[in-house]
């Protein structure tokens, strides 16, 4: 069986590798705050990230996307595993446990861009500061110097130097969007953690944002952990896609790959509720019941076991196994070789119906 952090010929590449990532948040109760049990936020995640490629990260609300995200570049503290990051002699070098002078190096080749544009940014600092802020931070730049790449940073992401003493309340969202985007690229990183940067924006200004990361991308030789609940983003960002469920990656695919021939019963369901505007292209309707597990006591054996229609004995037992089912496609689940599954019709396709 195969680690995903090892695929086939690609380890030279490797810019990321996150191996055995585990991160519990403790739960406490009682005047002493005693520790009663733990949320398992993530538990157990294992992928990499190549050099010039982004891999989406995709999964229900409360599967634990953002946390992964947020362990990657040390904003929050694992519980346990490895954060592997490629430094500039080539070697990959593990986050957990650097010192802070060394991590505050690593730290300037991964950024991050946050989900709410009006959260994100302090409503009592001018777009100069908060642009300016990381360079600041890590002594990159100073003085003249400083108000000059500001500017450069501005114009890179479509806003003006006008708009340097501006404050956040006066820009429209997909605006204040660039200005993060504007802030994470001050660094000049490497890898870039979006974390759902497009779902607070309106549809338009999405495709407007969307382009920009891609045009970026090619500028700066950027590569993305793109963090999504929306499968028609991620199909049009990503090369490479991992599905989350309950702190654990179930698949992970090449885009296409996944897309049109899913392996696991989960990704079946997420891409079943992907809006599909020709009706000729429309399959037979695949539904979820109930909540997503409570990662605080999760089910036993497969986690998403009770919700899934295929579910049999044993998966109410055994933790299934990671496997290349295909060429770089991984997956957990039982009876991955033995199901068909319905992917995303494309034309030409003659889709099942109800």
């Amino acid at each position: 069986m195969m680690s995903p952090s090892v695929e086939n010929g690609y380890s030279t590449d490797v810019l990321l590798r996150v191996s055995d990532l585990k991160k519990h948040f403790p739960i406490e109760r009682g005047f002493l705050r005693r520790v009663v049990g733990h949320v398992q936020a993530v538990d157990g995640v294992t992928f990499s990230i190549r050099r010039g490629e982004t891999l989406g990260l995709v999964g229900e609300s409360g599967s634990g996307k953002t946390t992964v995200g947020r362990c990657v570049i040390r904003a929050i503290e694992p519980t346990s595993g490895k954060v592997e990051f490629q430094n500039e002699d080539g070697q990959l070098v593990d986050l957990i446990g650097l010192e802070k002078s060394s991590l505050r190096h690593l730290r300037r080749s991964a950024s991050m861009i946050f989900q709410d544009p009006y959260a994100s940014l302090d409503p009592r600092w001018t777009v100069k500061d908060i642009v300016a802020e990381p360079l600041r931070l890590s002594s990159m730049a100073s003085g003249k110097q400083l108000d000059e790449e500001v500017v450069r940073l501005l114009k890179t992401v479509g806003l003006e130097p006008k708009h340097m003493l501006r404050y956040p309340h006066s820009f429209s969202g997909g605006q204040r969007q660039r200005i993060g985007i504007a802030r994470a690229l001050s660094t000049r990183p490497r890898l870039i953690v979006a974390d759902e940067p497009v779902s607070a924006l309106d549809v338009s200004i999405q495709a407007q944002i969307l382009n920009l990361l891609q045009d970026l991308k090619v500028q700066f030789g950027l590569s993305y952990l793109f963090i999504a609940h929306d499968l028609s983003v991620v199909e049009f960002i990503a090369e490479r896609v991992a599905v989350m469920y309950v702190g654990r990656i179930v698949e992970m695919a090449q885009t296409r790959s996944l897309f049109t021939q899913p392996r696991h019963p989960y990704t079946e369901a997420l891409l079943a509720a992907v809006p599909k505007p020709d009706p000729d292209l429309r399959g037979k309707r695949v539904s979820l019941s109930g909540e997503i597990a409570n990662p605080a006591a999760p089910p036993p054996g497969c986690h998403f076991h009770p919700r899934c229609r295929y579910a049999q004995a044993i998966c109410k037992r055994e933790v299934p196994g990671w496997e290349e089912i295909a060429p770089d496609h991984f997956v957990a689940c039982h009876f991955a070789r033995e199901l068909t599954l319905q992917g995303v019709p494309r034309s030409g396709d003659a889709p099942a119906r109800d």
